[in-house]
């Protein structure tokens, strides 16, 4: 079983983001299940999501305290609250900023051991959608840095969770993000 952890703010989309995964799970033929974690929470306040995905059925109805990878929509919630808690070693990271991991405090004693990709994803968000809504955009970063999830999939979950033009603008960003990533690691590899 693959465990995701996603933290941002209230108005950035957690969890449609988490359904968006769940959705691509299940289209590839796979379980999965996503669920939020918030109380009264307004726009802005930090919220968390979570989504598995597995080949078995996933009977763990629990919040995710030992993610294989987290997404990171909101950067400022890094000096806020302990997003990397929990995060198995060799976990994913994917951090929504511009920001170096110096800029951001990101040490290696802070995730050691673990996989961390920095994706300017509110940038694409805004150049695709004109608001700065990162969610769709890290779900293609997401399915390229992991490769647990096909690019295909992520469309398809948008096209269907969205109406025509407001999918196909994230579709493109999504695709957009998984360019940028693919990019990424081959120039790292």
């Amino acid at each position: 079983m693959f465990q995701i952890r996603i933290h941002g703010r209230g108005g950035q989309g957690v969890v449609t983001a988490a359904e968006l995964l769940a959705q691509a799970g299940f289209s590839e033929k796979k379980h999965a299940q996503a669920f939020p974690s918030f109380g009264s929470e307004r726009t802005g306040a930090p919220v968390v999501a979570f989504c598995r995905i597995s080949e078995n059925s996933i009977r763990a109805r629990e919040p995710i305290s030992h993610p294989d990878a987290l997404i990171v929509q909101d950067a400022t919630l890094l000096r806020q609250i302990d997003v990397f808690a929990g995060l198995v070693p060799n976990g994913y990271v994917l951090i929504n900023s511009k920001s170096t991991r110096e800029e951001l405090g990101i040490s290696d004693g802070v995730i050691s051991n673990s996989r961390t990709l920095i994706v300017p994803a509110t940038e694409i968000a805004m150049e695709h959608l004109g608001k700065p809504v990162p969610n769709a955009v890290l779900l293609g970063a997401f399915s390229a840095f992991t490769e647990m999830i096909s690019i295909e999939s992520v469309v398809n979950s948008i096209n269907e969770k969205f109406k025509p033009k407001v999918a196909q603008s994230n579709a493109k960003a999504a695709q957009e993000a998984f360019d940028y990533v693919k990019k990424m690691v081959a120039a790292n590899a």
